[in-house]
């Protein structure tokens, strides 16, 4: 039987898949193509796009009358961007978005860890350890993750990774805080950008698969290496005591119910109680639990029953919704929703389907704000944090030159500035 990936890199290579995408349909890694509500339309069969009549199952072979049945418009197909660089260029000069896979390789191998760490745990430097065993003299890069909500990731990136290399002083100088850094496709085609022949992506045992699939799928065309391999950190067992049996979602339901005692066993004995203390309070108010918080949604793995029940009631993860997968960092829209489980495409038209356990529901966090994040502008199009991070981009605004300033638009600088957003005024005039 074809695994879920496997069958979807032979579906796109085929008619039926060219066709399916200029009626702006999506494949579901099954054989089957799915319209923007999730409804299953066609299925590909000998290479040809077959309709499916939705009153008795039967399908027929598209016709010059395919029209009849009803599609999304066609959707533009998204070129993947190369991750962004401060300064828009790599080291050795390479220009910001210019690809280099399949250049020039150094025969290097480098070692990879992408993950949430959040927060950091006793558990996660058996990882680190394991993914430096397993580098021995060659390159170890540790990238944190760039999920950053209330529930499940209450520790900003900056926060996070300042406090890995605290409580992982060995690793500290292979921990990496790099916003360009999203997903775990960003690390990689930065390796092969840089030379690097080969990898060795080292994860959890419970996510080796996810993360060796994927890495697999896009090796020739998103970057190109000789050899991708995936090792497992080694198992992990959330009923265990002790460090095989540490995790995230423990800490975080600790610091929720403000057990200390409990939470202080996640944290490496080289940090004293008063800054473990610190940390959980840190977690605490991160999380807003003084308002009330819900076990399903800040550690799901202890409370599945009312995860299913909230997800079985349509109340979570709905058809073309944006979903982030925090094992990897993809973002996508659902295009189908499983059992217990998603079929998600990014804006990059990558698919990768996830359990509801791994999965945030995704949006854009301090909207007004120019800076969503340190280092991070706001880039959600329609807000006031978008227009504000455009505006500073434009030629002589800083000096209040309104030359290159459409109609309506105005310098919104300084607290006492009479800033009117410009979308909505603009809105105005037009009507």
């Amino acid at each position: 039987m074809k695994s879920f990936l496997n069958f979807f890199s032979e579906a796109r290579q085929t008619k039926a898949s060219s066709r399916a995408k200029q009626l702006g349909l999506t494949g579901d890694g099954q054989g089957n193509w799915v319209d923007k509500a999730g409804n299953i339309v066609a299925r590909t069969e000998g290479g040809e796009l077959r309709f499916t009549d939705r009153k008795g199952g039967a399908e027929r072979q598209e016709t010059g009358k395919a029209a009849q049945y009803k599609t999304p418009e066609q959707q533009p197909q998204k070129r993947v961007a190369q991750p962004e660089v401060e300064g828009g260029k790599r080291e050795g000069g390479e220009e910001e978005g210019n690809e280099t896979k399949g250049g020039d390789k150094t025969g290097e191998t480098l070692t990879l860890v992408f993950g949430r760490f959040n927060p950091p745990t006793v558990g996660h430097k058996k990882v680190l350890d394991a993914s430096a065993q397993v580098a021995g003299d060659g390159d170890l890069r540790i990238y944190p993750s760039r999920s950053y909500d209330p529930k499940k990731n209450p520790l900003d990136p900056t926060q996070k990774t300042d406090l890995m290399k605290k409580m992982f002083p060995d690793h500290e100088e292979n921990i990496v805080n790099d916003d360009s850094v999203k997903t775990i496709f960003d690390a990689l085609k930065i390796a092969d950008s840089e030379g690097y022949s080969n990898v060795k992506i080292v994860v959890g045992s419970d996510r080796v698969g996810e993360f060796d699939n994927l890495a697999q799928k896009y090796n020739g065309d998103l970057y190109d290496f000789d050899e991708i391999e995936t090792i497992s950190a080694g198992q992990r067992e959330d009923d265990a005591e002790g460090v095989s049996g540490m995790s995230a979602s423990k800490m975080r339901k600790a610091a929720a119910e403000g057990d200390f005692e409990t939470f202080r066993t996640g944290i490496p004995d080289n940090i004293d109680d008063a800054t473990a203390k610190t940390i959980m309070t840190t977690v605490r108010k991160a999380m807003n639990v003084e308002e009330g918080w819900s076990l399903w949604q800040i550690a799901p793995k202890f409370d599945w029953k009312n995860l299913r029940e909230n997800y079985v009631t349509g109340k979570i993860f709905k058809i073309n919704q944006m979903v982030e997968n925090l094992n990897t960092g993809l973002i996508g829209k659902i295009v189908r929703r499983g059992t217990n489980y998603l079929i998600c495409v990014t804006e990059e038209d990558i698919m990768f389907k996830s359990w509801i356990r791994d999965l945030r529901e995704y949006s854009e966090v301090k909207m007004d704000r120019k800076m969503r994040l340190p280092k991070t502008p706001n880039t959600l199009t329609g807000t006031t944090g978008h227009f504000k991070h455009v505006a500073d981009m434009t030629p002589g605004f800083e000096k209040g030159d309104k030359t290159n300033l459409q109609y309506g638009g105005k310098p919104y600088k300084g607290p006492k500035s009479n800033f009117r957003e410009f979308l909505n005024n603009y809105k105005k005039k037009s009507i």
